[in-house]
């Protein structure tokens, strides 16, 4: 079952049928003057056109590009550039697609300055607080629509009323929503991504109002506006532009559908499976996805399992990530970023499938913890739960948790404190440096009845992940974070100590 459309989506009937005909009657230059140039322009035109309509915009603000990266890059750029007298400030949100982060980072080594809001525990920005951080030399506001990892909706048109009041252009990345959801008003640029809807990989959209200062940051070229370089992939836009319309004409049924298995799946799961964090807003989010988080979990283990089972999910934990960095969208609402799993519903999913689902997840996260020896709570209701798994998930978890190299986390002491409390402050210290999530974690789990109540324990760490883990942690067991320190102040030789005080049993 391919439950990852947030990532990318299949692609559509519509779509398939579009770009075949496309290929026979597009194909040509719809720069050129001759009959199959203005064939192929009048079919460009006609996407336009649709595209304009689905996404409240005037077709002659509509521009295409090769993705949505680069939509969200052209635009952010080409505001910036359009609005470099009135200053060089850009605000955004701190759960921002990479793209977004990316050009602000560049923004900031040309010289700008950049601001970012922080949201909530639930992924969402406040409006006020979004307008507090506009100054007199803003030339761009960014926000998404709706998050990628989580499914919240944003407040937009709050946000853009806001920054209307003070003349500051907001551009919208409504990657996530369009096609699903009626895009949010008060925009003054907005992206779009065609895969994310159904429609071929290769086709990303930029609209720019009309009065809205705009320099493309690119040498001039005649095509798209002038906003984009390039030949347009004409085919493949008029197949993204047939697969919007259609997806967006059965989204109202789809998305009733789809938003009761999705509150299905975020009431079971912590049912089933102890010890789990649903995460996002359980109200204001898209329909299709929900994110939820596995205590003492490599996230890599339980997408692989749920692989060999059919279940295709992404994560957005630092344990699947290339770079080993916590997510930064999780890092930014403080909840729990190991072991980590995402579903995004494509249309048409079955009540079936998702029961299955519900079925074997419990099965295969109890296989993943096996080796790890851990008393976990039972589920929070009374629940039939499948056996735990004992084969090849626990194996191999035992292989990537349990061990590494000289032995699990927390075998070696450091000083005399590792084994018996410290006479400057009674505290028990954890060596958990050089392991990586979620090994500093279960090691705390593990050690953390040996210290009376009261008492405190000093897990070391150079994993960036325990800096959000073990406080997200002490928040679910009803434990005090108590901050964080050097590791040499309690004999590590690099990485820090973070502190926990030992509340309840």
């Amino acid at each position: 079952m391919y439950f990852d459309v947030a990532s990318t989506a299949p692609l559509h009937p519509v779509a398939r049928q579009a770009l075949t005909a496309a290929l026979d009657e597009g194909w040509a230059d719809p720069a050129r003057l001759y009959r199959s140039g203005r064939q192929a322009r009048m079919l460009l035109d006609a996407a336009r056109e649709t595209v304009a309509e689905v996404l409240g915009a005037r077709a002659d603000e509509i521009s295409f590009t090769a993705s949505g990266t680069q939509a969200v890059q052209l635009g952010m750029l080409g505001a910036l550039a359009g609005n470099r007298r009135r200053g060089g400030h850009l605000v955004h949100s701190a759960v921002e697609h990479s793209s977004v982060l990316h050009v602000a980072d560049r923004h900031e080594m040309a010289g700008g300055s950049v601001s970012v809001v922080p949201v909530d525990r639930t992924g969402r920005v406040s409006a006020d607080g979004f307008a507090g951080l506009l100054r007199t030399d803003t030339a761009l506001a960014a926000l998404q629509s709706a998050n990628h990892e989580v499914g919240t909706v944003q407040p937009v048109e709050e946000v853009a009323a806001l920054c209307r009041e003070a003349q500051v252009p907001l551009l919208v990345d409504a990657a996530q929503s369009a096609g699903r959801v009626d895009v949010p008003a008060g925009w003054s640029l907005l992206t779009a991504s065609a895969h994310k809807w159904g429609g071929p990989p290769g086709v990303g959209v930029l609209a720019v109002r009309k009065g809205v200062r705009y320099a493309s940051p690119l040498p001039a070229d005649e095509r798209e506006g002038g906003r984009v370089p390039g030949y347009v992939n004409v085919p493949a836009i008029v197949a993204a532009a047939a697969s919007l319309r259609a997806v967006r004409a059965e989204a109202e049924r789809e998305n009733a559908r789809l938003h009761v298995l999705v509150e299905r799946i975020r009431a079971r799961v912590p049912q089933l499976v102890p010890e789990v964090e649903v995460v996002g807003d359980p109200v204001r989010r898209l329909p299709h996805i929900v994110t939820f988080s596995c205590l003492y979990v490599d996230g890599e283990v339980l997408l692989t399992e749920l692989d060999r089972a059919g279940f295709a999910v992404s994560s957005g934990s630092s344990c699947t990530s290339s770079t080993l960095t916590p997510s930064h969208v999780l890092a930014a609402m403080g909840v729990l970023t190991e072991g980590n799993v995402r579903v995004s519903l494509p249309y048409g999913t079955a009540e079936a499938d998702v029961e299955r689902f519900l079925t074997v997840l419990p099965e295969l996260v109890a296989g993943v913890r096996a080796p790890l020896g851990l008393d976990l709570p039972a589920p929070k209701a009374t629940v039939e739960t499948p056996p735990r798994a004992e084969g090849r998930a626990g194996a191999e978890n035992d292989e990537r948790q349990a061990t590494d190299e000289g032995g699990s986390a927390g075998e070696k002491s450091v000083g005399a404190g590792s084994e018996s409390p410290e006479a400057s402050g009674r505290v028990t210290v954890i060596d958990a440096l050089g392991k990586r999530c979620p090994l500093p974690v279960i090691e705390l789990a593990k050690r953390i009845g040996e210290v009376p109540e009261g008492g405190t324990v000093a897990v070391l760490s150079d994993d960036e992940a325990a800096r959000l883990d073990i406080p997200a942690w002490c928040e679910m067991r009803g434990q005090e974070y108590a901050g964080e320190a050097p590791a040499a102040d309690f004999g590590g030789d690099r990485g820090s100590a973070y502190l926990v005080v030992r509340r309840t049993t």
